[in-house]
């Protein structure tokens, strides 16, 4: 049996919100296959983060559970960030003086980075799972200037942003560090409801993830993403119509069937893992086959 052993391995997992995302069952499989964990969240949700991890409600004690019977979810910290910000010093005033930020310290992205460099000193892994729009159930033609410079910001750029922060963390590291983000097909075709900026920053990070693998492989640092299929998290909910996504994509695709978030959890454990140690600036599809399709398939 061929096995991914991450043993040894620090994952920070960025964009956690809660126990449905792909970000939290990415989280999962990388500790099943060993790898030790921190979570980085927006400085509004560390909370909701934090009573998930500790709550005995049978739901969050079931989310706990890992894969493969590999045990419960253990992370070594939480911490804040808010990827809008390289430093401190680019937080707005108003942003600076809200206690759900400023209970936090130093949000910004380099507040992070120091705190990892200071605790651990190492990243082996670091999954890019943001994505923002205020306007985002806004057409392309009726979205703001502010809308889509946001959406690119912080839905493309801190990928960028993030990977140049910890660099010093990442390179050189025995059997190389891997990047994971993630994107999706509406950074490529029209798909109906993925307006404000949301599919122009899709676009832009799938090309800087590219820029990013070339800038970095001589690091010794993969970079990777992953286009999912539609999937029901409760972000996706709260922002179209998710469930006539997912059955229009499952009538459609070749499998006949929607994605799981176990799936897309596992193939990001590969391309994390010693087995991916060749493969770096692509865009790996996980969503049964939709994205090869000009037209429904045949019954």
């Amino acid at each position: 049996m061929i096995p991914i052993d991450l043993s040894g391995k620090l994952a920070l997992v960025t964009g956690v919100g809660d126990n449905m995302s792909f970000a939290w069952y990415i989280a999962k499989a990388l500790q099943a296959a060993g790898a030790k964990l921190v979570f980085a969240c927006h400085p509004r949700l560390v909370g909701i983060v934090e009573n998930i991890l500790t709550r005995d409600h049978p739901d969050d004690v079931a989310s706990r559970q890992l894969p493969f019977n590999a045990g419960t979810l253990k992370v070594e910290k939480v911490l804040a960030c808010d990827v809008s910000y390289d430093t401190l010093a680019d937080v707005d005033e108003k942003t600076r003086n809200d206690r759900r930020y400023a209970k936090h310290g130093d949000f910004s992205i380099q507040g992070l980075m120091d705190t990892m460099l200071r605790d651990y000193g190492v990243i082996d892994i670091l999954i890019h799972s943001i994505a923002f729009s205020p306007e985002i159930k806004n057409k392309a033609i009726a979205t703001s200037r502010s809308a889509y410079l946001t959406a690119l910001s912080v839905s493309a750029y801190s990928l960028t942003a993030l990977l140049r922060a910890a660099l010093p963390m990442m390179e050189h590291r025995p059997g190389g560090a891997a990047a994971v983000g993630l994107t999706y097909l509406g950074g490529e075709r029209v798909v109906e409801h993925y307006g404000g900026g949301m599919s122009s920053a899709k676009a832009a990070l799938q090309i800087d993830a590219k820029q990013l693998a070339a800038n970095l492989g001589p690091k010794n640092i993969r970079v990777n993403l992953i286009s999912a299929g539609p999937y029901a998290s409760r972000a996706a909910r709260a922002i179209t119509d998710i469930d006539k996504a997912i059955q229009q994509a499952a009538q459609n695709s070749p499998l006949r069937r929607p994605i799981t978030p176990e799936e897309v959890a596992n193939t990001t454990a590969f391309l994390c893992s010693p087995l991916a140690s060749a493969i770096t600036g692509e865009v790996i599809f996980v969503d049964c086959g939709f994205n090869i399709m000009g037209a429904p398939p045949e019954p």
